[in-house]
C-alpha cells in the first residue's frame, strides 16, 4: 500500500534565524542516508522537496471562473515542504520510516495513506494494484 510521508516545516524568511551551512550539509547527509535506505528496501516511490510557499501559485474555479493567486491558501506555522511516497504494507511499516525522517528534528510528517494511485497509466486503488515482485524488506528494521 503506498503511503505519504508529508513533510510540514517552518520556512526560513530573511528576519529569522538561519541554519549555519554546517547545518544544512549535514541534513542534506541525513536526507540522501534516509533516501538510500529507502531506495535499498525497495519501498521508495517518489520524493519532492518543494519550494518555499513565496513561489506557490493557488488555481480555483470555485465560482465558476479560473483564479490564480499568488501564494498558499491558508497561513500557518508551518508549510507544506516535501512529499515522499513509500509503498509498504500497513500503517505500522509507514509509521515506522515516518520516525526515522531525520525533518522531524524541525519539522512534522502525517503519514498518509493513498485513497488512489496514477501508476503505469492506470488508476488503481490499495488491494487492487499492481504489486511489486520480489522479496524484499519493507520496514527499516529489514522486518516485513
Amino acid at each position: 500500500m503506498r503511503y505519504a510521508l508529508v513533510f510540514h516545516a517552518p520556512e526560513l524568511t530573511p528576519d529569522g534565524p538561519q541554519p549555519s551551512e554546517e547545518g544544512i550539509q549535514e541534513m542534506m547527509r541525513l536526507m540522501d542516508d534516509y533516501a538510500a535506505a529507502l531506495n535499498s528496501a525497495g519501498v521508495f516511490v517518489a520524493w519532492e522537496m518543494l519550494a518555499p510557499h513565496s513561489e506557490t501559485k493557488t488555481v480555483t474555479r470555485r465560482t465558476g471562473e479560473v483564479v490564480i493567486e499568488d501564494g498558499p491558501f491558508a497561513a500557518a506555522k508551518e508549510a507544506l515542504a516535501g512529499v515522499v511516497v513509500i509503498d509498504v504494507p500497513d500503517v505500522e511499516a509507514a509509521l515506522a520510516w515516518a520516525e526515522k525522517f531525520p525533518g522531524t528534528s524541525y519539522g512534522t510528517i502525517e503519514v498518509r495513506p493513498a485513497a488512489t494511485s496514477f501508476v503505469d497509466g492506470t488508476w488503481t486503488r490499495p488491494g487492487d494494484g499492481p504489486t511489486r515482485s520480489g522479496d524484499c524488506p519493507s520496514r527499516p528494521d529489514g522486518s516485513s
